[in-house]
C-alpha cells in the first residue's frame, strides 16, 4: 500500500533501538523522541523522525490524498548504507550515488592508453636487445 508509513516507521524504530539513548542510557524510545533527549539522537534518526511526521501528515493532506505518499523501501536503505551509496527518502534518483569515488586531489590521473602502448613497446624492445 503506497500511502502507508510502515516502512519509515520500521526504519525509525530500528534506528532508535540502535541509538545510544536506548542502548546505553536505557531510556524508552518514546522518551528519546521527546524534546530533552531528541537532540542526542543521531542525525539519521532525526531524519527518520521528520520523514515519519511528514508521511503521517501527508496521509491526511488533501493534495496528496489521491496520489498518496511515495513508498520508502527499508531494505533499499540498508543496502545503500552498506554499499556506501547515497539515498533519498522519497522518489527520484539518489542524491549522492554514482560518484567516481573519493576525489581528494592527491590521486594521480590514469595513464593514457598511448603511454601504456609505448611502455609495452619499450619493454619488448629491451627484452629483444637483451636476448642478442
Amino acid at each position: 500500500m503506497p500511502s502507508s508509513c510502515k516502512d519509515i516507521r520500521a526504519a525509525l524504530a530500528q534506528c532508535l533501538q540502535e541509538s545510544e539513548c536506548v542502548m546505553v542510557h536505557r531510556n524508552s524510545a518514546a522518551d528519546c523522541l521527546r524534546p530533552p533527549l531528541v537532540d542526542t539522537l543521531p542525525v539519521q534518526c532525526q531524519q527518520f523522525k521528520r520523514a515519519f511526521g511528514d508521511c503521517r501528515r501527508g496521509m491526511i493532506d488533501m493534495r496528496k490524498r489521491f496520489r498518496g505518499n511515495q513508498p520508502i523501501a527499508f531494505q533499499k536503505l540498508q543496502e545503500t548504507e552498506q554499499s556506501g551509496e547515497g539515498y533519498q527518502l522519497y522518489a527520484g534518483k539518489s542524491a549522492f550515488a554514482g560518484g567516481k569515488g573519493v576525489t581528494d586531489g592527491n590521486s594521480s590521473a590514469e595513464p593514457d592508453w598511448r603511454e601504456l602502448e609505448n611502455q609495452k613497446y619499450r619493454e619488448q624492445a629491451a627484452a629483444a636487445a637483451n636476448k642478442k
